[in-house]
């Protein structure tokens, strides 16, 4: 598991050069765009509404003294849970939306390292792919509020809090792996079996979405350039796992390609 997750993260050094070398940033220019906008509007949502839920918040202290440092903490408190439930839904709504803007990069690196035309098992279309990432979005952003409550809940028993944020950030990460990998699965396998083979393969999957949310620490720019690096490195990741088991496959370590 741990060495597959350095696996998942190593790939990122060579996704920089890899989508200059087969000119894909073309293909990103309106996920970029997506991401940009998306991040824009949880900023102006935290800034529209921190007012009202922190006059709300406030309400509790009843008494007059303080009663305007209390508002103006509230309101601090407020703009903060606001924009940490944006970051949360961030990174599920701009795959969601991103997913028929995937296929070709997929596509060309697959061709790219297997010197054959990319296969496509799975009969596919601008709006079912596009289905298949809110599905896709919507079952991950399910399975994550369910298990992030217990872990929040982890926090409050001394000791095992320490454990519980990472826990949370690897629980995280592995969800972002698991969007950016099926985007090459999608033209090959079932939902069904795609969630089967990631699971399979979780601890790629968690390396690659720990590059994801890292990358998502880099101010402005980190947000723009997130989905082009974690997806061409998820999909040089799943096609690596797709051929080689192949008897007909050429073979190559990408993780080793990358570095030279």
């Amino acid at each position: 598991m741990i060495q597959n997750i350095i696996r998942g993260l190593q790939v990122y050094t060579g996704a920089y050069g890899l989508i200059s070398k087969l000119k894909l940033w073309k293909y990103f220019v309106i996920p970029m765009i997506i991401s940009f906008v998306v991040s824009i509007l949880i900023l102006i949502a935290a800034y529209s509404l921190s007012d009202n839920l922190g006059e709300w918040i406030a309400s509790v202290w009843v008494w007059e003294f303080g009663k305007e440092t209390f508002t103006f903490i509230s309101t601090i408190i407020a703009a903060i849970i606001i924009f940490f439930i944006g970051a949360f839904l961030f990174k599920h709504i701009i795959m969601a939306l991103s997913s028929p803007f995937m296929s070709p990069v997929s596509e060309k690196i697959e061709s790219f390292y297997t010197g054959q035309p990319a296969k496509n098992y799975i009969k596919t279309s601008f709006t079912k792919q596009l289905l298949r990432g809110i599905r896709i979005s919507l079952r991950n952003l399910s399975q994550e509020l369910l298990f992030t409550i217990p872990i929040l809940l982890l926090k409050f028993i001394p000791v095992v809090n320490i454990f519980s944020t990472a826990l949370l950030f690897i629980m995280q990460a592995y969800y972002a792996g698991f969007g950016n990998m099926d985007y090459t699965l999608e033209r090959h396998f079932t939902y069904k079996e795609s969630v089967a083979f990631i699971r399979k393969n979780r601890g790629l999957a968690i390396g690659n979405g720990i590059g994801f949310l890292l990358l998502l620490f880099i101010p402005v720019i980190g947000v723009i350039l997130v989905l082009p690096l974690s997806v061409t490195s998820a999909s040089v990741i799943a096609v690596d796992l797709l051929y080689e088991p192949d008897d007909d496959y050429i073979g190559f370590e990408p993780f080793e390609k990358l570095k030279a």
